[in-house]
């Protein structure tokens, strides 16, 4: 299968899911959303269950493409982009994605494969927040008694709980967001070193979401 093929049987997938959710899903309906046709789709994939396989890995290797090297001049600006780049909505489809890959999740306890391939989307955040905050330690950014481990493995941790929350009572993952940049800085940070540098909030007040 070419890279084409692959990149078109993806975004079809991504924008079936969006549009019908994982239980409705057929492959037809990936078929619409593609050039290629249906005919196409089951002689790479056996079954939707083997699609959507394919597609949890790709998503994987975007992510890990992603966010390999992060935007900052800092450890510290580095872990405030990446928490921007989980936290804020890509695009509009943005809530129908979170609600069909949290209908996948929902099968992993039943299904080994899902389940495996959520394992390393788990284990690839960990390990990059883990670095960062490594070498945040490393600059004397972060406060001296603080482990990557730990630390990545909470907000590893808040950010699936901020989209778990966001699909099921509908409580926008932007407001976590502030909170996570607030802990970085005055949790993570020496209190010397934490003042006036989280970002401002996106009323541009600067003070965080704290009531909301």
């Amino acid at each position: 299968m070419t890279d084409e093929t692959i990149d078109d049987l993806m975004e079809a997938t991504h924008c079936a899911l969006c549009k019908h959710g994982y239980a409705e899903l057929t492959m037809q309906d990936i078929a619409a959303e593609s050039t290629k046709s249906k005919g196409t789709l089951h002689y790479h994939f056996d079954s939707k269950q083997d699609l959507l396989e394919s597609f949890l890995e790709f998503l994987l290797d975007r992510f890990e493409e992603r966010t390999e090297t992060v935007p900052g001049e800092t450890p510290a600006e580095r872990l405030h982009e990446l928490t921007d780049e989980l936290l804020t909505p890509s695009d509009d489809s943005a809530e129908e994605f979170r609600t069909a890959i949290l209908e996948i999740k929902a099968q992993s306890p039943y299904n080994e494969a899902y389940r495996e391939r959520l394992r390393e989307f788990d284990r690839a955040l960990r390990e990059r927040i883990a670095t960062l905050v490594a070498d945040g330690l490393e600059a004397d950014e972060f406060r001296d008694d603080i482990e990557p481990e730990a630390t990545a493995d909470f907000l590893v941790t808040l950010f699936h709980g901020a989209q778990t929350r966001a699909t099921a009572v509908d409580r926008p993952p932007e407001r976590t967001r502030q909170y996570v940049h607030t802990y970085i800085d005055e949790t993570l940070r020496p209190a010397a070193a934490s003042g006036g540098d989280a970002p401002p909030t996106t009323d541009g007040t600067g003070d965080g979401e704290a009531n909301g």
